[in-house]
């Protein structure tokens, strides 16, 4: 019983990590697109293109490696967990 609870807190403990990582590293990319617009686009008031510019960078974010890689917040634990598990089982 204690195994299962283990694996439901833990779930939903990475799952908010996960999240908040996700969140945030999302909010990281888009501003430095919206810095990058208005280092290469000084004095344009062109908001429709500038939120075209955005969401195509973000896209580009989507489709790279780092939001994979942050899925790593769920197999580290996991694989420390269990390896801890059978290391104090190990007779």
């Amino acid at each position: 019983m204690g195994l299962i609870r283990l694996i439901v807190f833990g779930f939903i403990a990475l799952s908010v990590i996960y999240f908040a990582i996700s969140i945030y590293s999302r909010s990281v990319r888009r501003e430095k697109l919206e810095n990058r617009w208005a280092e290469e686009n000084p004095g344009s008031d062109d908001m429709q293109a500038r939120a075209a510019y955005v969401e195509k960078g973000l896209k580009e974010y989507d489709n790279s490696i780092r939001p994979r890689l942050i899925l790593l917040v769920y197999i580290i634990p996991t694989v420390i967990v269990i390896a801890t598990l059978i290391a104090v089982n190990w007779n």
